[in-house]
């Protein structure tokens, strides 16, 4: 069994920053893409930023130049600077782990974490 926790989320005026971690436990050969996500109300969950040990970080347009994708073992981190009101929604992370004597990985979700910037 796997499960990924996130933290970090809050309440940040536009302008300022946060930091989200997403840490997994449980029975982990391997991990390799993360990933964060993110959904506004009413809105359809959007891809925020991606990571993998091959590749540079890969991030949504609308990001670029504010946040920062980061990785350290089985926790990956979303940096997020000068934050706007547009930024606000609930963000998912996504790590594709490979258990123990699976041939494949598999993709798992963090509970998600609120992130509200107020103008």
């Amino acid at each position: 069994q796997v499960s990924l926790v996130e933290s970090g989320g809050g309440l940040v005026q536009a302008g300022g920053s946060l930091r989200l971690s997403c840490a997994a436990s449980g029975s982990i050969f391997s991990v390799n893409a993360m990933a964060w996500y993110r959904q506004a109300p009413g809105k359809q969950r959007e891809l925020v930023a991606t990571i993998t040990d091959d590749t540079r970080p890969n991030y949504a347009d609308s990001v670029k130049g504010r946040f920062a994708i980061s990785r350290s073992g089985i926790t990956v981190y979303l940096q997020m600077n000068s934050l706007k009101p547009e930024d606000t929604a609930v963000y998912y992370c996504n790590q594709n782990i490979r258990s123990p004597g699976a041939l494949l990985g598999r993709s798992y979700w963090g509970q998600g974490t609120q992130v509200t910037v107020s103008s």
